[in-house]
């Protein structure tokens, strides 16, 4: 469905004329420029498709309003190719080559680590709407970065909590052998070593390396190690292999818990289709029938209209980001950096998950995640629908500022 995604793709939305003066501080109708870096090549291309698609219906949403300060939205997207030194470089040429005025994105934990550190010479705000190292709103942080989505230490708060749920005692993992795997397993075993002092946390774990295409001596690695529970953090391509092959070798079939922490990702649940397991606990950032709101609401109809399916939290994401920005801007009545930095530090704004604030203190979106049983296939939306469905309060998962090592 995704194939042909070009490495660069410019979209370019243009308010329809506006009757009427500007109300621009100054005087100004030029496009207000968005540059977004996403992966939209190889196994993890969907999740860029995804973004894009979340992104221009913000835009074509925000411009039919007339746009911000009566200037219209476009953004141009790129390619990161999962790749530190090509996220690098495409911020740079964004913001010096394509002379936008806004960043936004970022999937991978490991080019987040690598960007967010560049980001202060660029002198431009940052939103990331989906990487989940915390370091990048922790030891890393700084004052043009932003995060809209839920970290690692959010995420495996909640995970913890759904571990408990299960009763299992021995725990084990699988995950990507980068920043984000590693961090995973790091965060779960402090979450769940909180709340259950009796939990234990095996040294038999599985660490293949990202785009790994045989999971097969991982599956069996872990099932030789009879845990009680197995935390999956694999993502993208990568997980949507592993619960193929998985399922052909029974692994949801034994006697242990199995969490699936990007399981819910409609990115996932679209690929497999009736193939994904069915009662199996999935996390996900976002959950498209989780938020009653008129946001939501309308968002989650629209996409669907648009593109045939739901939309997943990386869609989700961009969007929110984009209505963060307009907020920004029109709080500061200007596009210039710093009055929007300013704007956005300690902003509460309306995003499809509800009201959402950016921690002043670390630029942190104080959001919890959703976790859910996989249930009964749904043939319109083309996904399993999740049941029990828990989405945790942002204040209940998100540690203090003074525990994330964020010091602006």
């Amino acid at each position: 469905m995704f194939s042909g995604v070009k490495r660069a793709l410019t979209v370019v939305a243009v308010a329809a004329a506006c009757a009427g003066t500007t109300v621009s501080a100054q005087s100004d109708d030029s496009p207000i420029r968005i540059g977004a870096i996403y992966i939209t090549s190889g196994v993890a291309a969907s999740y860029g498709e995804f973004a894009r698609q979340g992104l221009q219906l913000a835009v074509d949403e925000i411009n039919d309003d007339g746009g911000v300060l009566g200037r219209p939205l476009e953004f141009t997207l790129e390619d990161s190719e999962g790749k530190a030194d090509v996220g690098i470089q495409t911020a740079r040429k964004l913001v010096y080559q394509k002379d936008v005025d806004l960043l936004m994105g970022l999937d991978s934990s490991g080019v987040a680590s690598a960007v967010i550190p560049t980001v202060p010479q660029l002198q431009t705000p940052f939103i990331i709407t989906h990487a989940g190292t915390p370091d990048v709103t922790g030891k890393l942080c700084n004052r043009y970065t932003f995060r809209v989505s839920d970290n690692v230490a959010q995420h495996q708060a909640a995970a913890a909590r759904i571990a408990v749920k299960t009763g299992a005692q021995r725990w084990t993992t699988v995950g990507q052998d980068y920043a984000f795997g590693h961090q995973s397993w790091e965060y779960f075993e402090k979450a769940l070593s909180d709340i259950d002092e009796d939990a234990e946390f095996m040294d038999e774990t599985a660490f293949p390396p990202f785009g790994n295409e045989d999971f097969t001596p991982y599956i069996n690695r872990v099932m030789e190690a009879e845990p009680d529970g197995v935390l999956v953090s694999l993502w993208g391509g990568d997980l949507i292999n592993f619960i193929r092959q998985a399922d052909q070798l029974d692994f949801f079939d034994q006697d242990f818990h199995v969490l699936l922490t990007l399981g819910g990702a409609t990115e996932v649940l679209t690929a497999l289709g009736e193939n994904m397991p069915e009662g199996v606990w999935v996390g996900t950032r976002y959950w498209f029938d989780a938020h009653d709101n008129d946001m939501n609401n309308r968002f989650v109809k629209s996409y669907v209209e648009s593109y045939g399916h739901p939309p997943s939290y990386n869609a989700e994401g961009a969007y929110a980001a984009a209505y963060a920005y307009k907020a920004a801007i029109e709080e500061a009545g200007s596009t210039d950096a710093d009055a929007v930095i300013d704007a956005l530090t300690g902003m509460t704004f309306m995003a499809p998950t509800g009201d959402l604030t950016l921690r002043a203190g670390d630029h942190q979106a104080v959001i919890g995640p959703t976790w859910g049983k996989t249930a009964e296939f749904n043939e319109d939306l083309g996904v399993r629908m999740l049941e029990p469905l828990t989405t945790f309060a942002g204040e209940n998962v998100t540690p203090p500022v003074t525990e994330t090592g964020c010091d602006l």
